[in-house]
This record gives C-alpha cells, sequence and structure tokens, in this order.
C-alpha cells in the first residue's frame, strides 16, 4: 500500500528468487566503481527491469499518470566498499542541456552528464523505486528515512540536520525482491554495514515527462 503522506512505500515480494538472481547474474557485465555504477539504464537488462510492468504501475500510481523511468543507478555496499550516508535529500536531475533559469542549479558534470539541482516543483514530480537484490536487514546498512520530510520543500544542509534532529527515523528494511518507493525530497540516510552481507540495490527514478518542466528536459541516463 502506498504511504503517501510518509513520502515512501514498501511493496513486498514484487520479484521471485529466480528474478533477482538473473538480475544479478546480468549486471556483472557492468563496468562498476568499488561503490556500484552510474547511468546503468542503457544497459538492455537494466533497461528491461526498469520497464518491467509491476514498476511501471507502482510509479504510475505515485505520480498518478503513466510512468517514464530516466535514470538508473546500481548500488553496491559491501565490506570492500562501506560506506556510511549523511542525511540528506536527492535534489539533482539529469538534463538534456544546460539553460538559465531560475530555482536551477549549480550544475555539475558527472560522468559526462550534465546535471543540476532542482526546484522543488520539478522533484515533487519524480518517483524512485529502489529494487532490493539482497536481503536489507539492519546490519548492512539500510536506507532509513525521515517519513513526511518531502512535504518540506529543498532544504539547506542546516535545515536537513534540524530534522533529523527532531524527526523519529525509520528503518527500511526488506528482503531480495521487495521495492522501496521513495520520494527525491524525503531526508534519507544509511549507516555502514555491521557484517559482511552486501547489500545490493538497484535505484531506479521516474517522471511522467521527460519535460520536467517548462522548455527543461531530462536526460535519459
Amino acid at each position: 500500500m502506498i504511504q503517501a503522506d510518509t513520502g515512501y512505500s514498501i511493496h513486498q515480494r514484487v520479484f521471485t528468487t529466480d528474478e533477482v538472481g538473473a538480475l544479478l547474474d546480468d549486471s556483472q557485465s557492468i563496468q562498476r566503481s568499488r561503490a556500484g555504477a552510474r547511468h546503468v539504464l542503457g544497459c538492455a537488462p537494466i533497461a528491461a527491469v526498469a520497464r518491467d510492468a509491476r514498476l511501471l504501475a507502482i510509479a504510475s500510481r505515485w505520480l498518478h499518470a503513466p510512468a517514464l523511468p530516466f535514470k538508473a543507478t546500481l548500488f553496491d555496499k559491501n565490506p570492500q566498499a562501506n560506506w556510511l550516508v549523511a542525511w540528506h535529500q536527492d535534489t539533482a536531475l539529469p538534463l538534456a542541456e544546460r539553460s538559465v533559469r531560475s530555482g536551477w542549479g549549480p550544475w555539475s558534470n558527472k560522468a559526462g552528464i550534465l546535471y543540476a539541482h532542482a526546484p522543488a516543483s520539478a522533484l515533487e514530480c519524480v518517483i524512485a523505486l529502489r529494487v532490493h537484490l539482497d536481503d536489507s536487514t539492519a546490519d548492512n546498512g539500510p536506507l532509513r528515512v525521515l517519513p513526511g520530510t518531502h512535504r518540506l520543500g529543498v532544504l539547506t544542509d542546516a535545515q536537513v540536520h534540524e530534522h533529523a534532529q527532531a524527526v523519529a527515523p525509520v528503518e527500511c528494511c526488506a528482503p531480495a525482491g521487495d521495492v522501496i518507493a521513495m520520494r527525491p525530497l524525503i531526508i534519507h540516510a544509511s549507516s555502514k554495514c555491521a557484517n559482511a552481507q552486501p547489500r545490493r540495490v538497484l535505484h531506479i527514478e521516474y517522471s511522467s515527462s521527460m519535460e520536467i518542466a517548462p522548455g527543461i528536459r531530462l536526460r535519459a541516463a
């Protein structure tokens, strides 16, 4: 069930064990850093998963419109790449071209893709789905969220820290095959793994249109 007022939801048993295993096998050919790989939507198996009818249905319910995947990232947290992610919001979007628009920026280049930090009006048109490829437990650095904080708009670092002190966090533990939906503006974090169990996640972002704002187009990544 979608928990629209909280900014996230957990969808159980979306993919079978065999489907997760096949995706892990297919992803072995993806060139990655120690922590995973950016911009993997161009990989055919990843693109197929991003367009799977089950994921499109979840994303479309959040967006209240047919969903289009525009970005995919493979996260690979393991004993050799074990990092802590501080409380933050996801505010940067991959764009087709640079433009001077109020509320957009600063701009950056990530692995050859142009990005800009977006205003809340654009980010509210995005939903991210996190496909769990391993069991996510309390001991291997699960996603943590601050429910409801997606409604606060784009925050400064100081404001994020303030809310992290005031709002009770929720750990999003889920077995392989489950999917977590989350708004990019929900404040979220993850700790380091406390054991040797890997936590691989395919993070896919969707919008209802590639024109995320008048005159501004997303770039598939």
